[in-house]
């Protein structure tokens, strides 16, 4: 069963395109995520690493709604993975009932400002999204890993939204 979150995903693929007729860039796709989901906290990367880098914050619970074949290509230290289709139910059941803040990304912030939004709908007062997910912060290079060790790459989703990462942090699927 397709879900509706990806169908409209497509949709504003298909829409969202250059002059050139080239995917949009992963700017592009931060205004998107934004006017989609107005109501979903969204943090910045640079936000994000200077949290997790100050050890007198709590860190937050860092979910990554990829599927588990994105995940173990690459992904930011310490995420957990749980289905994109995850509802507040099971998130809770991952992270506990009166969990640290949440943290949830995906591959350019739709899936994850969905479930973020679901979650807040359904209790969970603080969860953000991380602006460009995964995209974002590998083309920083940030750090990432995979089974426990560093990373470098990170799944493309496909092959029109690889285009929104740097070639060398583009794995192939």
């Amino acid at each position: 069963m397709v879900s509706l979150a990806f169908l409209l995903f497509r949709a504003v693929a298909s829409v969202l395109r250059a002059d050139d007729g080239h995917p949009a860039t992963l700017d592009d796709w931060k205004r998107a995520v934004r006017v989609r989901f107005p109501g979903v906290p969204q943090i910045s990367t640079a936000d994000l690493a200077l949290w997790l880098s100050d050890t007198h914050r709590p860190r937050p619970v860092i979910l990554d709604v990829r599927p588990m074949a994105e995940f173990t290509v690459g992904h930011l230290p310490g995420a957990i993975q749980i289905d994109p289709s995850a509802g507040p139910e099971k998130v809770r059941r991952v992270v506990g009932t009166n969990p640290a803040p949440v943290v949830v990304y995906c591959s350019v912030g739709w899936r994850s400002s969905a479930l973020a939004r679901e979650l807040g709908n359904a209790g969970f007062t603080n969860v953000a999204n991380l602006e460009g997910s995964v995209f974002a912060w590998a083309n920083e290079d940030r750090p990432l890993e995979a089974d426990g060790h560093p990373a470098t790459r990170v799944h493309p989703y496909n092959r029109v939204f690889g285009r929104l990462l740097r070639p060398e942090k583009r794995a192939v699927p």
